[in-house]
C-alpha cells in the first residue's frame, strides 16, 4: 500500500455511506493522531486503540450520526497531500476549509493539529486532509 492515510479516509467514507456504527482500521501512529483530532473536533463519537501482539494494532472508530435525520457528522473527507505530490502550507498560506466551518488537518513539528491551532501557534506543515 503506497498511501495508508488515503486508505484510512476511504475506509471512513465507505463506512459512512453504508451507515455503519463502528469501523475497524489498521493502526499507525499518524492514524491514531488523526483519530484524536477528529474526536476532539466532534466528527466521531468515540475511538479505541486495540493492540495486537503480531502487528501494529487496530483502531475502532464509532461514527457519529444525527439521531433524527441519520446524517453523518462528517459530510466530506478529502485527501490533500499525497506521496507523489506533497502539499505544504505556512502561516500566510494556511487553508480555510469552507470559510472556517471545516478543518484542515496538518502534520507539523508540534504534532498533528488543525489549521486553527497552527495559525495560533504561528507554524506551518504538511496539509494531510480536509474534513467537513
Amino acid at each position: 500500500m503506497t498511501d495508508p492515510i488515503a486508505d484510512y479516509l476511504t475506509r471512513l467514507r465507505n463506512a459512512i455511506k453504508a451507515n455503519h456504527r463502528v469501523v475497524e482500521i489498521p493502526a499507525s501512529n499518524l492514524k491514531k493522531e488523526i483519530t484524536k483530532v477528529l474526536f476532539d473536533k466532534g466528527y466521531i463519537l468515540n475511538y479505541k486503540f486495540q493492540e495486537i501482539t503480531s502487528s501494529q494494532g487496530v483502531i475502532k472508530i464509532a461514527l457519529k450520526y444525527n439521531p433524527e435525520t441519520r446524517e453523518s457528522a462528517i459530510t466530506r473527507l478529502e485527501r490533500i497531500s499525497t506521496p507523489g505530490l506533497r502539499k505544504y502550507a505556512n502561516t500566510s498560506s494556511m487553508p480555510r476549509v469552507m470559510n472556517g466551518l471545516g478543518v484542515a488537518i496538518l502534520s507539523t513539528s508540534k504534532g498533528v493539529i488543525t489549521d486553527k491551532e497552527a495559525r495560533s501557534l504561528n507554524i506551518g506543515g504538511e496539509v494531510l486532509c480536509y474534513v467537513y
